[in-house]
């Protein structure tokens, strides 16, 4: 538990995409970078296939482009690491919804 928020780790964008908990998920948190599909294939992906999914993407990657690309498929948020972690939970905040925001310990 993060900031009373469940967590759930996945191994690649297709363990992601055929786990059947997914529907569950309320923001997805991803990289560009991953093994076999792209953070960015994934999320072409998703929204292809109807998904309207929350996405943040959190990167090394410091292409324009690629970010560009990112927020036209509506990713949420292109943040680059080491990001705050009051950046983050911000953007989890505004992804997620303040109604459905956790009660939990402040920041």
């Amino acid at each position: 538990m993060v900031t009373g928020l469940s967590c759930s780790t996945f191994d690649s964008a297709s363990a992601f995409l055929n786990d059947d908990a997914s529907p569950d998920i309320d923001c997805l948190i991803t990289d560009v970078r991953m093994p076999g599909m792209s953070g960015l294939d994934m999320l072409e992906h998703m929204r292809a296939t109807g998904s309207d999914l929350p996405v943040i993407v959190l990167t090394s990657v410091l292409d324009a482009s690629a970010r560009a690309r990112a927020l036209e498929l509506g990713a949420q948020a292109w943040l680059t690491k080491p990001v705050a972690d009051d950046a983050l939970l911000d953007e989890l905040r505004s992804a997620i919804g303040e109604d459905q925001w956790p009660d939990g310990p402040e920041r």
